[in-house]
């Protein structure tokens, strides 16, 4: 089998597959190891699940616990404070994770999938380099911009949603004490109406042997209009990015406008967050759906397939959750490929939509009517709102996930017995 994409959706299919008796070579159009896309990621069940069921990492040490939503006045007061139970890590962090638990003789940085054929029971998978690779499944797994939903369903388009994220992290060491003490301590919310801004801590790297590094991941949702996203999103080298503009990228004067904006509107400890912000960089925010999943032999998974708005925090635990079902699913065909598709696609297909779906309408009171109230629990889920909390900590050994209330179309993630 092959996967085309090597970033957490592309490994977690990998992983999954190669436990269900597969073999599984991933294909990563990058010829470097991926470094912080994303940023900072909301942590679910789903996307722990093969850390939980194989103990090999102790995500306690990689990700940030969070026990309060905190909204905050515009003098920088709080104007609420709602309990939680949320888990919060970076995009490194969870790469490098899941890459150290995948046989790297199995993972191809440079061979980027450009086109397929079908020969019979197999897939022919061309690559960029030139190079053909036969396998009876192909996984596309590579994203909002994915090469294989063009193949497949060219008239599935992302629709823009009016406005961006600005998104960014800073350094303990870049922010006073008690600024970062107070955002390290909650997730953060201020509602401009329109527009929010949200702040939430992580952990990031090793810290060069002291341990992982502590960060304040941020998003600022600022209204756009399609006339003038596109110069938005034109960076320093004048090209027109389609979906996001990395840090670095981003060009000055756009830069400059953001900070001044900050300094007119923001509470204080969120505006010294952006400020201090070395890089920011920006996200085009929009939604995409498919009427189709499964093709024969071929199939797409995450972003591929569905794109939602960031609101309800499901990108990267559908993605998994697409990942871990097929696998269950080929494994219980018995690696009958087209039975397997079968059984997988229904209730993925139904998934996607639902998500898809949630997150527009969070998006749409968060930030274009201004509906959404101040002290309102988050809507982070993936089949509904709230099962993205945990119960306690997220060790191997001991981690106890929340149940998801009865009636839900999945099963929770499964509770190992507690260590010694």
């Amino acid at each position: 089998m092959v996967v085309a994409g090597g970033s957490l959706g592309g490994l977690t299919a990998a992983l999954w597959l190669a436990e269900a008796g597969c073999e599984v070579t991933v294909c990563e159009r990058s010829r470097l190891p991926l470094e912080g896309r994303g940023a900072g990621i909301v942590l679910h069940p789903s996307t722990v699940r093969y850390w939980v069921e194989h103990g090999s990492t102790d995500l306690s040490s990689i990700a940030a616990a969070v026990r309060q939503v905190r909204y905050l006045t515009p003098a920088g007061d709080v104007a609420s404070e709602v309990r939680c139970r949320f888990w919060f890590a970076s995009y490194t962090s969870l790469y490098q994770g899941l890459l150290s638990c995948l046989d790297r003789g199995r993972y191809l940085l440079g061979r980027e999938v450009v086109g397929c054929d079908r020969d019979g029971d197999e897939v022919v998978v061309r690559c960029g380099d030139g190079t053909e690779v036969r396998a009876d499944l192909l996984v596309w797994a590579d994203g909002i911009q994915s090469t294989g939903r063009r193949i497949l369903l060219p008239g599935a388009a992302f629709r823009y949603a009016g406005y961006v994220g600005w998104r960014g992290t800073v350094r303990e060491s870049d922010l006073r004490p008690p600024v970062f003490a107070s955002l390290a301590g909650a997730i953060t919310y201020y509602l401009l109406h329109p527009g929010h801004i949200l702040a939430y801590p992580i952990l990031y790297g090793d810290g060069g042997g002291r341990g992982p590094e502590r960060r304040i991941n941020w998003v600022w949702y600022v209204n756009v209009p399609g006339d003038s996203v596109d110069d938005l999103m034109t960076d320093r080298d004048g090209v027109r990015q389609t979906v996001s503009v990395p840090p670095g990228g981003v060009r000055e004067e756009h830069v400059r406008a953001l900070r001044r904006y900050a300094r007119e509107v923001l509470p204080p400890p969120l505006r010294e967050m952006v400020l201090r912000t070395s890089h920011p960089f920006l996200q085009r925010i929009g939604d995409l759906s498919v009427p189709r999943m499964a093709f024969d032999r071929m199939c797409l998974v995450g972003d591929a397939a569905f794109v939602a708005r960031p609101h309800v925090a499901a990108g990267t635990a559908k993605a998994a959750e697409d990942a871990w079902r097929l696998a269950r699913a080929v494994a219980s065909c018995e690696g009958d490929i087209a039975a397997s598709l079968r059984v997988w696609e229904p209730p993925q297909l139904s998934l996607g939509a639902s998500v898809v779906e949630r997150a527009r309408e969070v998006g749409e009171r968060m930030q274009v009517t201004g509906a959404w109230p101040v002290g309102a629990p988050l809507p982070f889920g993936l089949y509904q709102n709230g099962d993205s909390e945990f119960e306690g900590p997220i060790a191997p050994g001991h981690t106890t996930p929340s149940d998801l209330p009865d009636g839900s179309p999945r099963e929770p993630v499964p509770r190992p017995s507690p260590g010694p």
